[in-house]
């Protein structure tokens, strides 16, 4: 199947990206690094895949404590990966957001924990209408703590719903962010965010789950 480019103020659909006369050129995805932790600079940061990263954005931007999210992918082997290219499928890459955040107000456990609870864990095979392995859900860690922290996280989640889940638990590997356009996309295109988020059943399964 052909992607073609995506229309910063189109709708996203999980089978088909729209081209708009007069997109835009944007450029590749390039990798970023976090800010470093320094004792007046007191930050922390993890990755998180649930889906769709525009969700996944405005889902952790809302979470006291979070102070920058970006989207952003990870997991794969092509360098320098495009949105086309990681939509397609095929570079092992899954669509992600970094989360940095003062590890005094909010934790790395709530933040996993989050991440299960505005998601489908049990799903494996993507997220809501978006279907695929760069879709699906995961927690990335970065030393043996945190990978501790995730497992505890999902094996809580687990009983909760009586079900088994799905979510990865993955070592960290390089994230590259995402064209410009994908960030902040819920405070840059409200209503067709809205429309997406609304037309995929992403609340509507999440409430089903987790009431």
């Amino acid at each position: 199947m052909t992607f073609l480019p995506k229309d910063p103020n189109s709708m996203r659909t999980p089978t088909v990206i729209l081209a708009v006369v007069g997109i835009a050129a944007c450029s590749a995805a390039t990798p970023d690094q976090a800010p470093a932790q320094t004792p007046q600079n007191r930050q922390a940061n993890m990755v998180i895949a649930t889906g769709c990263f525009w969700c996944t954005e405005s889902d952790f931007d809302k979470v006291p404590g979070v102070l920058a999210t970006t989207s952003g992918y990870i997991g794969g082997n092509t360098a320098n990966p495009t949105y086309e290219q990681v939509s397609a499928g095929g570079t092992g890459h899954i669509e992600a957001v970094r989360v940095i955040y003062d590890p005094s107000r909010v934790s790395y456990a709530t933040l996993a924990r989050h991440a299960l609870r505005t998601s489908d864990p049990t799903d494996g095979g993507g997220q809501f209408c978006d279907r695929g392995d760069q879709y699906r859900p995961a927690i990335f860690f970065g030393d043996a703590s945190e990978r501790k922290t995730a497992v505890a996280a999902t094996a809580e989640a687990a009983k909760a719903l009586g079900k088994p889940i799905a979510t990865d638990i993955l070592p960290r590997t390089r994230f590259f962010s995402a064209e410009g356009y994908h960030q902040n996309y819920y405070t840059k295109n409200p209503l067709r965010y809205r429309y997406y988020r609304l037309s995929c059943g992403r609340d509507a399964r999440i409430k089903e789950l987790w009431g």
